[in-house]
């Protein structure tokens, strides 16, 4: 009689959140840079946004869907799409895809995308408050920059939404600096170096 024996092969891989979180920490600094009017135009904002936004929370997923981290998974792919499908709007908006494109743009196209990505944050915000409460305050943010661009695209209160959203997508930026640093040195200290705060307790898994 032949018996099947099985073994189980352990991958380790290091946490990617830290590559992820440095990502969306320099495609906000830049981006906001263009909304607070500290710079001008588009053009140079592209590139951080598909390499560093889409790209590097992209990777961050997968090594994160490794890990078998579906919050983690979940949020970095979400907003790597997010980055990916503003860079090819802001080529729409710049011509690149041709005239005919550039004309037909209607900017509550977006709204409608940032009010789905804000109802999203709010889940993923819900999901924060048992990791840390750095990443918690991120996503706070992230709520904060989703309800501006989708007001801001809708009509409605402009400047002041405009003016949210900048101000809470510098606020991403340094703290998810913060993050990725944290997230860098904790781990290479081997002890918390940078402290990142608790969890919140609140919801308990169910036993």
């Amino acid at each position: 009689m032949q018996t099947a024996n099985s073994s189980h092969v352990k991958i380790i891989t290091a946490d990617p959140s830290g590559i992820g979180l440095f990502g969306l920490a320099i495609v906000t600094l830049v981006a906001s840079s263009q909304k607070l009017g500290l710079t001008d135009g588009l053009s140079y904002v592209l590139p951080w946004a598909i390499f560093l936004g889409a790209f590097a929370q992209l990777f961050a997923c997968i090594q994160d869907a490794k890990h078998n981290n579906t919050f983690g998974m979940t949020a970095f792919g979400a907003y790597a799409f997010f980055w990916f499908s503003m860079g090819v709007s802001w080529l729409i908006k710049l011509g690149a895809f041709g005239p005919e494109l550039a004309a037909g743009i209607d900017g509550r196209q977006l709204g409608f995308a940032f009010a789905g990505y804000l109802i999203f944050t709010i889940f993923m915000t819900i999901g924060a408050m048992e990791t840390h409460k750095v990443l918690f305050f991120i996503f706070v943010l992230i709520d904060l920059l989703f309800l501006g661009l989708a007001m801001d695209a809708f009509g409605i209160a402009p400047e002041v939404f405009h003016t949210l959203a900048a101000y809470a997508e510098m606020g991403i930026a340094l703290l998810s600096l913060y993050g990725a640093g944290a997230a860098v040195l904790n781990v290479h200290f081997g002890r918390v170096f940078l402290p990142v705060g608790r969890p919140f307790g609140i919801f308990k898994p169910r036993t």
